[in-house]
């Protein structure tokens, strides 16, 4: 098993992000700011989407790992770190899924 996480990735998106846009598809998606790296997010979850419903677990595989590194970009571009989402994923996870959703539904 792999010790690649998600902190690794979002390192690697960073570094990446400093380089020409003529070097580097994460340094391109960057300088075109958000609405393009939102847009290629959307196209990712899209596709991971259409494998699960198809379940094409190779596949969804591949998409849900472009996914995740669409996502990262998109948190770059934001100026959001990762641990910012963790941190939230931890705070919800101290309640139950159901509970949190309807307390989000009265606000």
């Amino acid at each position: 098993m792999s010790e690649f996480t998600l902190a690794d990735l979002e390192k690697i998106v960073d570094s990446r992000s400093k380089a020409s846009p003529d070097e580097s598809w994460t340094a391109k998606l960057v300088a075109s700011g958000q609405p393009k790296a939102a847009k290629k997010l959307g196209e990712e979850a899209i596709e991971a989407v259409m494998a699960a419903i198809t379940d094409d677990r190779e596949n969804l595989t591949y998409e849900a790992a472009d996914l995740l590194y669409h996502l990262l970009v998109v948190l770059k571009v934001a100026g959001i770190p990762l641990q910012s989402v963790m941190a939230e994923l931890e705070r919800r996870t101290a309640q139950s899924g159901l509970k949190e959703k309807a307390s989000r539904q009265s606000s």
